[in-house]
């Protein structure tokens, strides 16, 4: 059972209130755990609308999730390289990397088990998985295969002497050719789903450039010095460049996809038994490529140029 409690401060709907103040719990699940009878108001049961007041003790009781049955599949994988310590994969958009609720299985981490056996320092739903890419952002991702190579890849992720370069194209013109976006991000105050720019948040570095302009979209390669949830998507969008299709972060008119046009086009680091500096490439995926021709042949640009 995970128990909490928490103290009201304002006056809200119950279902958001728990949503807010249990970093655990959705507002749909927090409504579904009101109608159990596992959340309570000063001890008595509530309905997800009814609006406590202040002072009033909400307390959570949840029963302990069930584990997720991590099982191989035999999925196909984009293996860029391997050896017998890390694999190098491009990941295609749309593929969650490890099983969460809602997505149990028919992710990378599925896939990788039927390929290789896999580091076990993240536990057994995130085993191998050194860094994370959204759902929908292709592109390269390093997987360990044993846990020296675990604790060496993430030893360099936190000493930022890894390379991963993203590109995006993002709504709107820069000014400049390139620059820096240092600003913390952390939960959103105002949407739980969402990272945001808060003045409290863990540190985190984007640099970026420009590659090409096509008036109201702009092509950018962006480099992580830190790896943040979201990082990509709520800088460009705190500087008023969102990354198009962006169904979080940026505008409902952009431009035609199945999910952000953002992909993790390069990845370095040092082979941690060798120590010698590996560095790989994957090119855009069809729909990325197609959009930007559009973009090329309306903006008078030549067409084919490699991305």
């Amino acid at each position: 059972m995970q128990e909490s409690e928490f103290q009201v401060t304002t006056t809200e709907r119950l279902d958001k209130l728990v949503a807010d103040n249990v970093a655990t719990i959705s507002r749909s699940q927090a409504k579904n755990a009101i109608e159990a009878g596992q959340i309570t108001v000063d001890g008595q049961p509530a309905k997800p609308k009814d609006k406590p007041k202040a002072g009033a003790t909400i307390h959570v009781a949840l029963p302990d999730p069930q584990p997720l049955d991590l099982a191989p599949e035999n999925i196909p994988l984009d293996i860029v390289y391997e050896d017998d310590d890390v694999l190098v994969v491009n990941k295609p958009q749309g593929m969650v990397v490890h099983p969460a609720p809602g997505h149990p299985n028919h992710t990378l981490v599925n896939a990788l088990l039927y390929h290789s056996p896999l580091s076990s320092i993240n536990g057994t739903l995130r085993p191998g998985i050194v860094h994370r890419i959204d759902k929908d952002t292709s592109g390269l991702l390093m997987v360990a295969k044993n846990d020296h190579a675990h604790q060496s890849l993430s030893a360099q992720l936190q000493a930022k002497t890894n390379l991963r370069e993203y590109v995006a194209i993002v709504h709107g013109n820069f000014k400049e050719e390139e620059g820096t976006i240092n600003a913390p991000l952390g939960r959103s105050p105002k949407d739980r789903k969402k990272q945001a720019v808060v003045a409290d948040g863990r540190p985190a570095i984007t640099h970026f450039r420009v590659l090409e302009r096509y008036g109201n979209y702009t092509l950018v390669a962006c480099r992580l010095e830190t790896g943040r949830t979201h990082q990509i998507r709520v800088h460009m969008a705190y500087i008023n460049h969102p990354v198009a299709g962006d169904p979080l972060y940026g505008p409902k008119k952009t431009l035609k996809g199945a999910g952000q046009f953002l992909h993790a086009r390069e990845l370095g680091f040092k082979q941690p038994t060798t120590g010698e500096q590996l560095t790989f490439t994957a090119p855009v995926p069809a729909n990325f490529a197609k959009a930007v021709r559009h973009l090329r042949q309306q903006a008078g640009l030549p067409v084919d140029k490699v991305i």
